[in-house]
């Protein structure tokens, strides 16, 4: 018998960046466990293919929106279309980032704006406008994805770092404002996921280094994240708040 320590039934979940990845990955498995969701992206073709493909089978309602996480105005936008589609939002995974690698000499202004805006301050934005409704009902779950380069670091990834960084540090203070109210607030700090924004940054060769890193010695696929995400959105997760989930293989406990 499934334990209802992950049941999400009656639970609506909004997931940035849900289009594909690890947002995905994400949503299906919140699906499958019962919640409705609502997904959002800057293109409507890959959200017309993604959300049939999470409902899919699972009998939970979902909708998407178009949706530029990097303008103040669309984000709140989001907030309210959701709320006035599904009533609600009971969990909130603050997924959508990007990464432009530069070295520190050669960063572009508008770059770094961009790139704090889309990977720190949306999920400001978002939380902001959802955390009334979720005090009113004294329950909800916040999870910023973060990074393992917010714990670590390579070169040209000054401005990324610096955002996944700030993630961890915006989680700890949110959950003390929250915590009275029953509300959680985590990090995931990701590892080596081989989705589109690593294949589209990192040689083969990289890849590879990437891999050899680890203590499984591989990449993971997005799917392995839905596990770890469904821990910190459920009951299973209620006393856990203002942390980091790391989930990177081994990644970091290998120095050498």
């Amino acid at each position: 018998m499934a334990t209802p320590l992950f049941d999400l039934t009656g639970k609506v979940a909004l997931i940035t960046g849900g289009s594909k990845g690890l947002g995905k990955a994400m949503a299906r498995g919140f699906a499958e466990a019962g919640a409705d969701i609502v997904i959002c992206s800057r293109h409507a073709s890959e959200l017309d293919k993604a959300l049939p493909e999470i409902l899919d089978g699972t009998g939970v309602r979902g909708r998407s929106f178009v949706i530029d996480m990097t303008d103040r105005t669309e984000v709140e936008s989001l907030a309210k279309m959701t709320l006035e589609a599904m009533g609600r939002v009971d969990i909130l995974v603050n997924n959508a980032g990007s990464n432009v690698p530069q070295s520190i000499d050669e960063i572009d202004d508008e770059k770094w704006d961009r790139i704090v805006e889309l990977n720190l301050t949306s999920c400001m934005s978002l939380s902001r406008a959802l955390i009334p409704q979720m005090k009113q009902r004294r329950w909800g779950r916040i999870i910023h994805i973060s990074s393992v380069m917010g714990l670590t670091s390579k070169a040209g990834r000054s401005c990324y770092s610096a955002t996944k960084s700030a993630l961890i540090g915006l989680a700890r203070a949110m959950a003390l404002d929250l915590g009275p109210f029953g509300i959680t607030c985590n990090c995931i700090a990701p590892g080596p996921f081989l989705t589109d924004l690593p294949a589209s940054v990192l040689s083969k060769a990289e890849q590879e280094s990437f891999a050899e890193r680890t203590a499984l010695g591989r990449w993971a696929d997005p799917r392995e994240l839905a596990g770890p995400a469904l821990l910190l959105a459920s009951d299973a997760g209620s006393y856990i708040t203002g942390t980091t989930l790391l989930v990177d293989g081994g990644n970091l406990c290998k120095t050498f």
